[in-house]
């Protein structure tokens, strides 16, 4: 097969119709892989983005030119009631550009509690095993160093160490790394095996066309089969339609926009799922503490994420569980996530150099009372939609346990105080100050969460009346339609998506192939 090639938006002035085998919506962890193993196979196929391609050359590692050209609506996107910021990716290559390169295998109990709970019997650790260990062979997933851990990972490291809980260093995809600390903003080296800079020019190089600034916007489907995806061509700089068109007309069509993205498509082509699509989204909600040293820690420099804990991931029934990582702080995040007066948050970044957080990544989906959130389209608003996600009593206690043992890790590590992120925040000052954040106001808005991983919203399983693709990713009632992304996972998962989103598309691959 020939070479292909990236086609960005501004190369196209006149509208385009293009025939192939599959048409891949998305070119993140799902669609890239997909489509990698698809033209290995021999397919002709086409890849939407609506992002733009974006390279290290324009990777100047500031905040501005980043959150502009990378993230979904600036890196503003949030909940209805803004209690919940999403940060998601929005360019070639989507999440796995600026994400913090931390990669895990999915855990066992998740992939038995599908299968027991779900109908899906399709994936288990055998399945998936040898994908895993070629994806981790492309992208050089090697545990990072703990010699070259940074002073804000060494917090957690040392806290975790001190009160005795479990710890671990993160495996990281990776390869000549510089340390350099910029992840979110897009290597400027290249060194994070993204899909940016693996597995798309892989792809392209065997025969994939990729065109960037497409956003599509319709299936045409009829009967059992979608006949031809609709897109529009969108200004790289004002995100708004050009007037341009293209229309892809593919034998198979995968959808791959991520768990808000895809639902989104889906319901803008009246593909409902019996008003299943949209529903049950899980987020892994974020709750973050703050903690100020003497020392400097420079939390913006430095790989991003290389230490975890599990320690907390099991507490017993009917509670929710999380994980702890750290997350860098540079001046425009750390501004944003900040809560509390103007004057309160200009004297915190005059102390940036000294900032260490600590974030608690909560696992929701498990509890067999929760519902999760919802994504419905929103009238006006090019590419924006309407989402909603409630926080239950489970959540408000492992929100508020999380952030006590956050608090007491801090003062492990040295923090000479600790600063929830409250709207009105808790300062701490020694350990035995901890139990003061039972007095804190546990509500919607008055406390920051965030969310960097989405998943749910076209959930795979067995039952049709219960999910929304089928165990091997078809979507229930269409031949030729496939999902393949976070949107399809039943639950969220309790360790970082991208590696359990990576290997699931790579076996996908396999059976979308034959239905060609």
């Amino acid at each position: 097969m020939s070479q292909g090639r990236i086609i960005t938006g501004d190369e196209l002035k006149a509208d385009v119709t293009v025939s192939c085998d599959v048409c891949v919506v998305g070119s993140g962890s799902g669609g890239a892989w997909t489509a990698l193993e698809l033209v290995k196979q021999g397919k002709r196929v086409v890849m939407l983005e609506e992002g733009g391609y974006h390279t290290r050359r324009e990777f100047d590692m500031t905040e501005p030119r980043a959150f502009q050209t990378l993230y979904q609506e600036l890196g503003n996107r949030a909940t209805d009631d803004l209690a919940l910021t999403i940060l998601q990716g929005r360019s070639v290559g989507g999440g796995t550009t600026v994400n913090w390169c931390s990669t895990f295998r999915t855990p066992d109990r998740i992939l038995a509690l599908w299968r027991d709970r779900h109908g899906v019997d399709t994936l288990s650790p055998e399945v998936l095993t040898p994908h895993w260990e070629a994806i981790e062979r492309r992208l050089h997933v090697a545990p990072w160093p703990q010699e070259l851990i940074n002073e804000n990972n060494k917090v957690l490291w040392d806290g975790l160490g001190a009160l005795g809980y479990e710890r671990g260093l993160i495996r990281r995809n990776v390869n000549n790394c510089l340390n350099l600390g910029a992840c979110g903003m897009g290597c400027p080296v290249d060194a994070k095996q993204s899909m940016l800079v693996t597995v798309l020019p892989d792809a392209v190089e065997q025969g994939l066309t990729l065109y960037s600034d497409c956003s599509a916007r319709v299936l045409d489907w009829d009967g059992r089969r979608v006949r031809a995806v609709h897109a529009e061509v969108v200004d790289g700089l004002t995100r708004k339609p050009t007037g341009v068109k293209v229309t892809v007309k593919p034998k198979v069509t995968v959808v791959s926009g991520g768990a808000i993205n895809s639902p989104a498509l889906l319901m803008r082509s009246e593909l409902l799922s019996e008003g299943r699509v949209g529903e049950r989204t899980w987020v892994h909600p974020v709750l973050m503490m703050m903690a100020e040293f003497e020392h400097e820690v420079n939390a913006f420099r430095g790989a991003p994420q290389s230490v975890y804990s599990h320690h907390f991931i099991e507490r017993g029934p009917g509670k929710m569980g999380y994980f702890l990582e750290v997350p860098p702080v540079h001046p425009m995040l750390a501004s944003i996530v900040a809560t509390g007066s103007g004057d309160e948050t200009i004297e915190l970044m005059t102390k940036l150099k000294h900032l260490n957080v600590m974030i608690a990544i909560h696992v929701d989906g498990l509890l067999p009372e929760e519902t999760g959130g919802t994504v419905r389209l929103r009238r006006g608003g090019y590419g924006r939609h309407s989402i909603n996600y409630a926080f239950t009593d489970a959540h408000w206690e492992a929100f508020r346990h999380s952030c006590k043992e956050m608090a007491k890790l801090q003062f492990a590590a040295g923090a000479k105080r600790v600063r929830s992120l409250h709207l009105a925040p808790v300062t701490l000052r020694s350990p035995s100050e901890v139990d003061a954040l039972d007095a804190a106001p546990w509500a919607p808005v008055q406390v920051k969460v965030a969310t960097a991983h989405q998943m749910g919203g076209c959930r795979m399983g067995k039952d049709p009346s219960t999910s929304v693709v089928d165990p091997r990713l078809r979507y229930h009632g269409l031949d030729n339609l496939f999902v393949v992304d976070g949107s399809v996972l039943p639950t969220s998962l309790g360790v970082n998506p991208q590696e359990t989103i990576f290997g699931i598309a790579r076996w996908a691959a396999g059976h979308i192939g034959q239905a060609v």
